[in-house]
């Protein structure tokens, strides 16, 4: 069987690790790293995040981190902020650059 690559249209499910430059985790949805990075919230699901792939429901960068990738593969990025959430605006990360580690845990449903 062949596995398939990520493409645009997919809905697919992916874990992930957020951090600033320099280390700092923001945001993850691995238990064992927000229990590591002491921003472990009890009331949270941790689990895989599903996304449909080009429907702007991430950052630009974080959906084209995705696209190509398979099923069981790692990928690290380094997202610059015209790729996040833009050099300025409202939002509390705008003006910032991002680091992610995502793994593609399954492709649910292909276009």
């Amino acid at each position: 069987m062949i596995m398939s690559e990520a493409r645009n249209g997919d809905t697919v499910r992916v874990h992930y690790v957020g951090k600033f430059p320099g280390g700092k985790v923001f945001d993850t949805s691995l238990e064992k790293e927000a229990i590591r990075a002491g921003i472990y919230n009890k009331g949270r699901d941790y689990k895989p995040l599903k996304v449909t792939l080009g429907a702007g429901q991430v950052i630009k960068g974080f959906n084209d981190a995705i696209v190509g990738l398979k099923p069981g593969e790692e990928k690290a990025v380094v997202l610059p902020p015209e790729q996040a959430y833009g050099k300025k605006g409202s939002h509390p990360m705008a003006g910032k650059t991002l680091e992610f580690r995502i793994i593609l845990v399954d492709i649910i449903e292909t276009s």
